[in-house]
């Protein structure tokens, strides 16, 4: 039985498609560029909802006790990762706990360490809070990205970054890194007194055969990371703003409750609260089915853009919804936006965001939407890449 519904967004305040003219200039582009889902939610988070909302009194609210079990199952039964109560935080989003944490844990002008190409927000929380951005770039392969482990450290003893910011899996590249990867690096933290924020917000979208592994679970870290994840890309709910710290260390988490009591932010709304409850405890068939639309369109993208350009690179998407293609042997950098947008008609997040250099031929494509829309990309791609060449 089919439980994935493709909604039509248009012009219902979605942030993808209904903010293509402020962002690109042109409301009428395929939004493929911010990074949710299409799909309606499954069916167990619409009926909690709506019995919440039918009960019709929103006044303050706990936190829910079964929202902490339905998290530490989920945690257990997926990720192998033994969760206690106590060691979970809230916060609105990773984005704003990513913030948080680089008040917390440096002061101004201290450095943290980043591996470009990565999320963009991750710089700009460095760069908005007045830290310094140290890079160490990962290193393009055959078929992927891999971690340059020598400069890591070089990077970390020249510079003397306080933070480290793992993305795990890796966005844009869509690595889901191995248990020995993360030992490496986060041993390497351990050794220079750094601490880790791994955002692992994308640790349910695994593609077949990999297999993701909690940071947390590859050693004894507990002292120096800070594990982030959420139900936000795994069942498709931004809109709730709801997000989970791990913070097995006692220090760490009395130094995050005087942050947030600062700020008077003691928990969040309950919609948020109820909709990833029932996620966790009900949703599991319908991201399998999720899963499955996501590996079909990547594999569509990848076999028909290779056939017809066979100068595209494409990583291998190991993990998340996010497609990395490097174009550059078809566009120049400074046509890029004019080529993807008035050629292709497409709304995409370009390689520079994520890091300069080699990345400004690239394009991050959405791949988490209806399979019409996919092949609409492709074939743009492929008609306006062939008249280019």
């Amino acid at each position: 039985m089919n439980q994935v519904i493709y909604r039509e967004r248009r012009n219902t305040d979605s942030m993808k498609w209904d903010n293509c003219g402020e962002k690109f200039g042109n409301e009428d582009l395929l939004p493929l560029w911010v990074a949710d889902m299409d799909f309606a939610v499954p069916e167990c988070v619409k009926d909690a909802i709506k019995e919440y909302a039918d009960f019709g009194v929103f006044g303050y609210y706990n936190t829910p006790h079964a929202y902490g079990d339905a998290f530490i199952r989920w945690e257990e039964t997926y990720h192998n990762y033994h969760v206690k109560r106590e060691w979970m935080r809230f916060a609105p989003g990773v984005v704003p706990a990513v913030n948080w944490l680089i008040h917390i844990l440096t002061r101004e002008q201290e450095g943290v360490i980043i591996m470009p190409p990565v999320y963009y927000p991750f710089r700009d929380a460095i760069v908005n809070n007045n830290r310094q951005v140290v890079e160490s770039p990962l290193v393009r392969t055959e078929k992927g990205y891999v971690m340059d482990y020598e400069d890591f450290e070089q990077k970390i003893m020249e510079y003397g970054p306080k933070v480290f910011i793992l993305c795990s899996p890796h966005n844009p590249v869509g690595r889901v890194w191995t248990a020995g990867e993360i030992q490496k690096a986060l041993d390497i933290c351990r050794k220079h007194h750094v601490y880790v924020i791994s955002d692992e917000i994308h640790q349910d979208i695994i593609m077949k055969g990999y297999k993701h592994v909690v940071a947390a679970t590859t050693g004894k870290y507990d002292d120096i990371l800070i594990t982030l994840t959420a139900a936000t890309k795994t069942f498709n709910l931004a809109a709730c703003q709801n997000s989970i710290l791990i913070m097995p260390d006692q220090q760490m988490r009395d130094k995050y409750d005087r942050y947030v009591n600062q700020l008077r932010i003691k928990g969040g709304n309950a919609f948020g609260y109820i909709a990833v409850q029932s996620a966790y405890e009900k949703g599991r068939e319908w991201l399998e089915e999720v899963l499955g639309i996501i590996e079909s369109n990547y594999r569509y993208m990848k076999n028909a853009l290779q056939e017809a350009l066979p100068d595209v690179w494409i990583c291998t998407l190991e993990g998340t919804y996010l497609m990395w293609i490097d174009l550059g042997r078809y566009i120049k950098p400074e046509d890029m936006e004019h080529v993807i947008q008035d050629k292709c008609g497409l709304a995409v997040d370009y390689g520079s965001w994520f890091g300069e250099g080699e990345n400004a031929g690239f394009i991050r494509v959405n791949l988490a939407t209806r399979r019409e829309n996919i092949e609409l990309a492709a074939q743009n791609i492929i008609r306006a890449l062939k008249h280019v060449s």
